[in-house]
């Protein structure tokens, strides 16, 4: 019995990623690889929608698939490529794009958000239909189950609108896709504002936690992380939004449940409890910022396992878009 599929991805929006992607995707992927036929994307067609110096991008790209692959996506156990290798991409988006209505794509948060923050002339027509695009990553693959966090559950729920649209229009063609929504305890916060969400585009960096810092950078960020006067290991995410921060990031890496940690450090301060911490996080991401690193000192290795990748993905989008380009009447090449 074949496995079902299942796609996700991230852009490459800094030189590393942090450790909210690490918990709140790359160990989920990990783990969903062994199960599912999983399509992993760096998705830097996605990046295009700010601008990007393109040696930068070229760059990022590399380095985030580097960490994709030392945080444990295996290229031969799962899909691992770079979005823009493989052209359906764009084109399934072009055509999805006919079918959704103006309305609809402009209630989409995330571009209302950042649509009123940078202003009209600002947002791009790229951003506007950002999930157009998404939608056509996730459909080109017959996808079953997506990966995602919370604040990209509306664009699942538009691939799904769009998906059962086009065969109601033109017969079955797309799977309708299921979002797999990560757990709150996986949302990580900013260490010196633990009331908003741990960010690539953070103003500050002294509040993320990089998988390619330098370890004595990570413990010294988790030292000096804002906590509360009560000096209480205990978590309340209303009343001690920084310690609960802490704690779910400390159970997330350990495997641990947050009650167990709160026995341990009771009574003992946060000054232990965020040693411990330092040491968690360092033995984590110590082999991982090695092996990244290691697989960036031969890029074209890298650029080797990808095309390979990128080839695979290539061949399975293709059949999808051969039979939508069937199904809607577009005169074919002979």
């Amino acid at each position: 019995m074949s496995k079902a599929r299942l796609y996700s991805g991230m852009q490459p929006s800094a030189d590393s990623l942090q450790i909210g992607n690490y918990i709140g995707a790359l160990l989920q992927w990990r783990d969903l690889q062994e199960s599912y036929d999983a399509f992993f994307s760096v998705v830097d067609l996605h990046a295009l929608t700010v601008p990007n110096d393109p040696a930068e991008l070229r760059e990022k790209t590399r380095r985030t698939a580097a960490q994709y692959i030392a945080a444990g996506i295996e290229p031969s156990k799962s899909t691992l490529y770079v979005q823009s290798h493989v052209s359906a991409h764009a084109e399934l988006a072009w055509i999805l794009s006919t079918i959704t209505g103006f309305g609809e794509a402009g209630r989409m948060t995330q571009f209302k958000d950042k649509s009123s923050r940078y202003g009209a002339e600002a947002s791009s027509v790229g951003l506007f239909t950002y999930p157009v695009l998404m939608a056509a990553d996730i459909l080109l693959y017959q996808t079953a189950i997506v990966p995602v966090g919370d604040d990209q559950k509306q664009h699942v729920e538009l691939t799904r609108d769009l998906a059962e649209r086009f065969n109601a229009r033109y017969g079955d063609t797309f799977r309708v896709p299921v979002p797999m929504i990560q757990q709150d305890t996986a949302r990580i916060y900013d260490l010196q504002n633990p009331t908003s969400k741990m960010s690539k585009s953070a103003e500050s960096t002294a509040g993320v936690l990089w998988l390619l810092d330098d370890p004595s950078a990570s413990a010294k960020k988790i030292m000096r992380a804002v906590t509360d006067s009560e000096g209480v290991v205990r978590y309340d995410r209303n009343a001690k939004p920084g310690v609960s921060n802490l704690l779910v990031i400390y159970a997330a890496l350990t495997g641990r449940q947050i009650p167990s940690l709160e026995d341990e450090y009771a009574g003992r301060g946060y000054g232990d409890f965020k040693k411990g911490l330092a040491e968690v996080v360092v033995n984590e991401f110590g082999p991982v910022r090695e092996r990244a690193l290691e697989l960036l000192a031969d890029p074209a290795e890298l650029d080797r396992v990808l095309a390979k990748n990128a080839d695979h993905a290539a061949s399975v989008a293709e059949e999808t878009l051969s039979t939508v380009y069937d199904r809607i009447g577009l005169l074919r090449r002979r």
